[in-house]
């Protein structure tokens, strides 16, 4: 399929759904404020135009990845030499069926999916096995800063060449004494005494595609410059070079190299946007590659879970499928749930971007600086997604194998590659515990610089909840007992998030492990009201499988009683952190009210869930 057949479905007005109301477009309300469930767009809402584009990304990777990765019995490596050129003809294969081009507007030869559209690209991708980390740098980092803060000279030499993969991209950002704190990069530019080029030296490390990619964003300081700027650097310009194959723990199929500058002449018409432009660029590109490599970890979960409901229900042991066996069904369970209420909140997510930006374009925005700014919007759901997808992605591939036994551990099925493969999602676009701090932090600066959130009039209603807590009588009609889950969750957040901050003030910054299970509440309150939400919505829309409805309602509850326990333990454990005697005791008894167990059967919910994908043979949400 190529770009004339997304056309074609455009045309035909096919997958086109009614427009929902309007959610608050604002980064972080949703811990002080209230979302309705129509509001929400779900997965099952993805137009014809995604499903098609879906369906034809799985195709490819199962064609040319799975099949040839089951016939050869082993993962290509690009440290070999013929694996590494077979690696560069899948991109290019990609890249003629427009798979490269995803990201990149019309005009320059791309299909310029939304970002819902690119989230479902992400997951699909999670088939194609380390091969995603290749297509994920040339469609998101390696292209996007050209997309977004290219002028048009740019853009039109270099983004037709990357949609269509004649040109192979990369993206130099890290260095070796510069990871997390990437403006702290050494490497220089120098412009020449005749203002023709910038001369760039230094070194840049973890260079994904970098041993076959034609082009590499990197960023320099330029002279004394305070913060980075960005260049468009061409693999054959004078003084650059390129370092062997890292031999890495897992994504082996990926190319990952080392560059190196040594007086690079790079011409002074490739500086990439403004000068120390290049720090907030980086950062704005990582905001959109956080929600992706969240993406990718859930739709890891969700391939990894099929996989090992297909064997547990073929491996017979004591006269019968190990899928009979409850310690199994756990397992199963147990993933099953966690992928469901993590892809509500990703798409939740991203559609809120592509809806802001709509709404930024409305407002006289040009176009690429609406996308940027849309995406910086949500910063902070973004880091949320990015740690919740990484972690369960890493937990379901563990479990899978666990599921395999022995089998697992050997090379022939593939889950030991997918259990080495996952490992780097907790590692790039920002560590988890960075991603953690940057969620909180975020919202921080929104609430007491920008003043966009109020998180303490959200606190000041606190009382007032705990006060109906004590009712006798509380109504349990339709999800009452859910919605005030949820409630509590957030007021958590907000309860020990002020406290914490009036007791250490400035210092806080400095007690990350506060400010780490200060995380763990604010995410398992925004994935909480997703899936929620999700499940109110499936109830109102016509047609609904009820059987199926029914597993859904029971993931949902199962994953409000296991964050329960979650948030319970980081709030205890912060209140003992930074408060002593009568006010530790005031705070423990105050975060325990707001966060009241969940009077559910867990083992039959799991059980229940368990027997619906065991009987459909893999995820099927």
């Amino acid at each position: 399929m190529t770009q004339s057949t997304f056309e074609k479905v455009k045309m035909s007005g096919e997958g086109k759904r009614p427009v929902a109301p309007s959610p608050v477009l604002k980064g972080g309300y949703f811990i002080a404020g209230d979302t309705p469930p129509q509001s929400l767009f779900i997965s099952e809402e993805l137009s014809e135009e995604h499903r098609m584009m879906g369906e034809m990304t799985t195709g490819f990777c199962i064609r040319e990845i799975q099949e040839p990765f089951f016939r050869r019995g082993r993962e290509l490596a690009v440290t070999n030499k013929t694996d590494k050129e077979e690696v560069l003809g899948l991109l290019k294969k990609a890249g003629a069926l427009g798979l490269c081009g995803v990201s990149i507007p019309e005009q320059y030869g791309g299909i310029a999916l939304d970002f819902k559209g690119n989230t479902l690209f992400s997951m699909v991708m999670a088939n194609g096995f380390s091969f995603a980390t290749t297509v994920g740098a040339q469609t998101s980092i390696g292209s996007l800063p050209i997309v977004y803060y290219g002028n048009e000279a740019q853009k039109k030499k270099y983004l037709p060449g990357i949609a269509s993969a004649e040109l192979i991209a990369a993206y130099a950002l890290t260095e070796p004494g510069a990871g997390s704190d990437a403006n702290s990069g050494k490497t220089s530019a120098t412009l020449s005494p005749d203002g023709q080029h910038y001369i760039l030296n230094g070194q840049k490390i973890w260079i994904t595609n970098g041993g076959f990619a034609d082009i590499f964003i990197v960023f320099a300081k330029i002279g004394e410059d305070e913060k980075l700027s960005a260049f468009i650097v061409e693999r054959n310009f004078e003084g650059f070079s390129v370092g062997p194959e890292e031999k890495k723990m897992g994504i082996k199929g990926s190319s990952t190299v080392q560059i190196y500058f040594d007086n690079c002449k790079v011409p002074a018409e490739n500086l990439l946007g403004k000068r120390q432009e290049g720090f907030r660029m980086a950062l704005n590109i990582l905001n959109g590659g956080r929600l992706k490599a969240g993406a990718g970890g859930i739709s890891g979960a969700q391939l990894s879970l099929t996989k090992a409901v297909q064997y547990a229900a073929e491996r017979q042991q004591f006269g019968q499928p190990i899928s009979n066996f409850g310690a199994i069904q756990y397992k199963i369970g147990d993933i099953a749930m966690q992928a469901f209420a993590n892809e509500a909140a990703l798409f939740r997510t991203a559609d809120n971007i592509d809806r802001k930006e709509a709404e930024l374009i409305a407002a006289g925005l040009p176009e690429n600086e609406a996308k940027v700014k849309a995406i910086r919007e949500f910063a902070v759901e973004a880091a949320i997604i990015k740690v919740k997808g990484s972690e369960l992605g890493c937990y379901a591939t563990d479990e899978a194998i666990q599921i395999y036994g022995g089998m697992g551990y050997a090379q022939e099925t593939g889950m030991e590659m997918g259990y080495r493969d996952v490992r780097i999602t907790k590692i790039y676009e920002g560590t988890n515990e960075v991603n953690r701090l940057l969620s909180v932090g975020e919202l921080a600066k929104r609430a007491m610089v920008s003043k966009e959130i109020d998180l303490a009039g959200a606190g000041k209603k606190i009382p007032a909840f705990l006060l109906r807590q004590l009712l006798p009588f509380r109504s349990k009609e339709g999800y009452a007992e859910e919605k005030r889950i949820v409630q509590g969750l957030k007021n958590a957040f907000l309860f020990l998030y002020g406290m914490a901050g009036k007791k250490l003030g400035k210092k806080m910054i400095d007690e990350q492990e506060i400010v780490m299970n200060l995380s763990t509440l604010l995410a398992e309150a925004y994935v909480c009201e997703s899936v929620l939400l999700k499940v109110e919505k499936l109830e109102g829309m016509a047609h609904a499988d009820k059987a199926k409805l029914e597993i859904q309602r029971q993931m949902m509850q199962l994953y409000l009683y296991e964050a329960l326990a979650r948030a319970r333990k980081a709030a205890l454990e912060a209140t003992a952190s930074f408060s002593t005697g009568s006010q530790k005791r005031t705070y423990t008894m105050v975060a325990n009210a707001l966060l009241k167990p969940y009077d559910v059967n867990p083992k039959e919910m799991r059980r229940a869930i368990a027997g619906f994908v065991i009987e459909k043979r893999g995820y099927c949400f």
